[in-house]
């Protein structure tokens, strides 16, 4: 399955498009490799995607076409969650 295919079915990100541009500007790894929105996924690789100022590191458990709402968590598996904190020194 095309990894921008998989981003809008699992609904980690809900358009297409979107994934498509974010892949696109390097911001996803399939286990470790710079990934385009054409990249096939397998079953148990590995994704970092990074978002402004997060990154999520998820493991593949499914490739579904189509998926309801309450079944696209079944698709991955969360293993990481980082946030960028940012601090002002304004006063």
């Amino acid at each position: 399955m095309r990894l921008d295919k998989f981003l809008k079915v699992s609904r980690i990100i809900k358009r297409r498009s979107v994934a498509k541009d974010i892949s696109d500007q390097g911001r996803i790894l399939i286990n470790g490799k710079k990934a385009k929105s054409s990249s096939n996924l397998n079953i148990n690789d590995e994704l970092e995607i990074h978002f402004g100022n997060k990154t999520l590191v998820i493991e593949v458990l499914a490739l579904l076409e189509t998926t309801k709402k309450e079944d696209a968590d079944k698709m991955y598996q969360v293993l990481k969650e980082d946030y960028e904190q940012s601090f002002d020194n304004e006063a």
